[in-house]
């Protein structure tokens, strides 16, 4: 299981990670999604570690260990800021090129990650969501729009009072619901759910569900010409590949289908039958097996 007991200070944050594998193996970043935490990378890290790759797993902003340096900083929650700490975290650790796997938030850094620094990810696979050009979120159609309920929930006015009062409660219905039922134990919920005991953990949250589709939440105003920048690209020339569970009730996989022609450098989508919105955690074996033949193209 990975532990977090790295730190490395950033211009924004001090950065809990893990990071394990051979030292001079080529680096594999790994992104965890929401409600989810840096541990449910441990069995692929555990299969990248012994294919030769050095994985580095950083808990995002918001999470576990990982804390802001200033208490006035605005909690982005955004693909841009969680892209900015991923570099900000490789420049500290001195490491100029990456490969960048992500689930959910991270499948969305990774395709910014792809948009806004191509000449730091050499590949790229995003886990459980499709790609969006120009990071543009659009209303989804009437069946998309029902699984994102809790999107919806969190935008109204009193919303976030709710998602405050019970932050754990709330991410549970998410875990009881986004894949086939028995695929998690309670014991992993419970450890998960630590990460969520983070102080910023519902205001990140909120911020990164409410900006979607409101006009009233705040962004890193250091963080405006990356913004500017996203908003132009509509194609991804990193390599890129793409899983999706079958089973996902959270995502449908049809959301991530039909995108070939947004990807010049090379382009691969696999469904994994059975499996929900949490592949790394159901089907850890294949998954590796996925990013594993990905990474290692020359």
């Amino acid at each position: 299981m990975l532990e977090f007991v790295r730190h490395v200070t950033t211009p924004t944050l001090d950065i809990a990670y893990a990071d394990t594998g051979p030292a001079e193996g080529p680096v594999v970043v790994l992104l965890h999604g929401w409600p989810d935490a840096a541990r449910g990378w441990s069995a692929v890290a555990d299969r990248l570690n012994a294919a030769g790759y050095r994985t580095v797993v950083p808990e995002l902003r918001g999470a576990g260990g990982t804390r802001f340096l200033q208490a006035d900083a605005v909690r982005d929650g955004s693909a841009v800021a969680i892209v900015q700490d991923a570099i900000d975290l490789a420049d500290a650790l001195g490491i100029d090129q990456f490969d960048l796997a992500g689930h959910d938030w991270g499948a969305r850094a990774a395709y910014t990650a792809a948009a806004l620094y191509p000449q730091r990810v050499r590949r790229i696979a995003a886990l459980s969501v499709g790609f969006q050009p120009a990071g543009v979120f659009e209303l989804p159609d009437f069946a998309q729009a029902r699984r994102y309920w809790y999107q919806w929930f969190m935008s109204l006015d009193d919303g976030p009072k709710k998602v405050a009062a019970d932050p754990k409660g709330f991410a549970r219905i998410q875990w009881d619901t986004w894949a086939p039922a028995g695929w998690f134990e309670e014991a992993e919920f419970e450890a998960s759910a630590r990460a969520f005991e983070n102080p910023d953990w519902v205001a990140i949250t909120l911020n990164a569900y409410r900006r979607r589709y409101r006009k009233d939440e705040a962004s890193d105003p250091a963080l405006t010409s990356l913004y500017d920048k996203l908003a132009t690209v509509n194609t991804l020339a990193t390599p890129t590949l793409v899983i999706h569970g079958g089973a996902d009730t959270c995502t449908d996989e049809s959301t991530s289908a039909g995108q070939e022609g947004h990807f010049t450098g090379g382009y691969r989508r696999v469904v994994i039958d059975g499996v929900g919105h949490f592949p790394q955690r159901e089907a850890p074996d294949a998954v590796a097996d996925a990013l594993i033949a990905h990474f290692s193209e020359k």
